[in-house]
């Protein structure tokens, strides 16, 4: 089953969940130096929903990567539960702009594959394959996927396979999802349906949530707290933190408060 979990969206929260602590990268490039990013700090509270906007080439996704555990910092740390991430972690979901979905594997197997792969569920997945194939029929039904369990990716729709996507990255139940701008390559009507279903299944299961994107509408729509960077070397320009009520509706995207909030970070983005 997949249960729901308390959600604190709390950002003065003294043991934050993740926490970014004077980030800098440089590469270096036929001798000379490339400063990426330049000392970013941030906390990131449980349960709460962060995106990161700004210019191509700013270090939005190395940030993310950093998270993972794929791409350790080299300069300054990034702490999860206060301890240093020094390597690969198990307890997060990603999802990128690419569903990446295996050609050779059906909706639901697909959607299974992270209680295959990541302990503990690795090691007691044949003993529990029914509770964990009852907790992926849930989770597609809520994307409206029920009927697509035996498809296989190439026969979905590029936003059919997004959810499943999105149902593979909470299978395990997550502390952290990391969105990679997950619906950048959907036409925009699918897109801001996808909003809705994101923001449901974060509700849902209370996971804390970092997204990167250049849609500042879906910042907005989605966020509690969206940090605007600058570009390289790139720094924390601004950061806003969103007042608009859950659960949030599309309506709102037409209100003179969220109007009034993508201009500000519009104009944020523009004087970086």
């Amino acid at each position: 089953m997949v249960e729901a979990r308390a959600i604190a969206h709390s950002t003065t929260n003294s043991s934050p969940t993740l926490e970014f602590r004077d980030i800098s990268l440089t590469y270096q490039s036929k001798g000379a130096s490339l400063t990426v990013i330049d000392h970013i700090s941030f906390k990131v509270a449980q349960g709460e929903f962060v995106s990161l906007v700004g210019p191509s080439g700013c270090g939005k996704t190395t940030l993310l990567r950093m998270v993972s555990g794929l791409n350790p910092a080299e300069e300054g740390g990034v702490y999860f539960r206060g301890q240093p991430i020094k390597g690969p972690l198990k307890n997060i979901g990603i999802a990128f702009q690419n569903p990446v979905l295996l050609p050779w594997r059906n909706t639901i197997n697909n959607v299974l594959l992270p209680l295959e792969v990541v302990q503990p569920h690795k090691r007691k997945f044949r003993q529990n394959r029914a509770k964990y194939l009852e907790s992926a029929e849930q989770l597609l039904a809520t994307v409206g996927l029920s009927n697509f369990h035996t498809h296989y990716p190439w026969q979905l729709s590029g936003g059919m396979r997004q959810r499943a996507s999105l149902c593979r990255a909470l299978i395990h139940q997550p502390e952290i999802l990391l969105l990679d701008e997950p619906f950048a390559a959907l036409d925009a009507f699918t897109r801001e349906e996808m909003w809705s279903l994101l923001q449901d299944l974060w509700q849902r299961t209370g996971c804390t949530a970092l997204l990167v994107t250049h849609d500042l509408r879906e910042a907005l729509f989605l966020s509690d707290t969206i940090y605007v960077l600058g570009p390289r070397p790139s720094t924390i320009v601004y950061e806003l933190s969103v007042t608009l009520s859950r659960p949030r509706t599309l309506d709102m995207c037409f209100t003179d408060e969220f109007h009034h909030m993508y201009t500000e970070l519009r104009s944020h983005i523009q004087r970086g």
